[in-house]
């Protein structure tokens, strides 16, 4: 790329078009690095974009169905899956199973997961028909729905058991104090899930060449989860926005455990 183009690219994005001591190729990279966070961000934005107008029509065909006296076929499907969801046990939950009953732990997790989203949709429908169309509503259920969509990959990962022990274990914290309604514990374990508790570079486990006395301990912990990739950093966020719904509607007696 001629550093004319360059230059002019920097200009219209507000940035320096030199910082001191740059080289051009130098130059080149920040602004390939500034283009590609730009992408990222369209790419986000056309993604809700996209599931707020599922959510548009979505409305409009329950309205006409509604007018017509048509059952809702799609509706009744997962409102049953639901009841199942309701119908099982979860109150195990603890980290004490993944000593005792690792199995069992992931069955569990799936299931309080599943309903939570299950009841954040319910939670929605339920509300009245002018703020279910207003935008506000909208954006709301194509909240939903995103995380509903983000959430696939670690509803499929406790299915098949194949669910990294230290992000079990954070999840399982986490499903624990949601349950305890200890929300502001909840967001700690989350926030241990997401970025870790020591500052080492973020995503990094090989700090050399050579091998290191202390190389085991640089565990899951200790890097960022929340960025290792884009799917785990989408279900990560979206667990966030579980615990916020369940502080909605099921708020603790002690406003301080809430999340702010």
């Amino acid at each position: 790329m001629a550093d004319d183009e360059v230059v002019k690219r920097l200009r219209a994005r507000g940035e320096p078009i030199r910082l001191f001591g740059e080289s051009n190729s130098e130059r080149r990279k920040r602004l390939r690095h500034l283009e590609l966070s730009e992408e990222k961000t369209d790419g986000q934005q056309n993604e809700f974009r996209r599931v707020m107008e599922q959510v548009e029509q979505g409305a409009m065909l329950d309205d006409l169905r509604r007018q017509a006296n048509m059952s809702l076929d799609s509706d009744d499907h997962w409102r049953q899956k639901y009841q199942r969801a309701l119908d099982y046990d979860v109150s195990d939950i603890s980290p004490d199973l993944l000593r005792t009953d690792i199995d069992r732990l992931h069955t569990l997790l799936y299931v309080y997961f599943k309903r939570l989203v299950y009841e954040w949709r319910e939670w929605l429908d339920a509300r009245p028909e002018d703020e279910r169309h207003s935008a506000e509503g909208k954006m709301a259920a194509a909240t939903q729905r995103q995380a509903a969509e983000y959430l696939r990959p670690l509803f499929r990962s406790l299915k098949t058991r194949k669910l990294a022990a230290d992000v079990l274990a954070r999840v399982t914290e986490i499903a624990r104090f949601m349950m305890d309604r200890e929300y502001m514990c909840a967001n700690d374990a989350y926030l241990q899930l997401s970025i870790g508790n020591a500052p080492w570079p973020l995503g990094v486990t090989q700090v050399g060449i050579h091998a290191r006395a202390a190389r085991e301990n640089i565990n899951a912990n200790k890097v960022a989860h929340v960025l290792n990739d884009e799917t785990q950093r989408k279900w990560i966020q979206s667990v966030k926005r579980l615990i916020r719904f369940a502080q909605t509607k099921y708020p603790p007696d002690d406003l301080a455990k809430m999340v702010g």
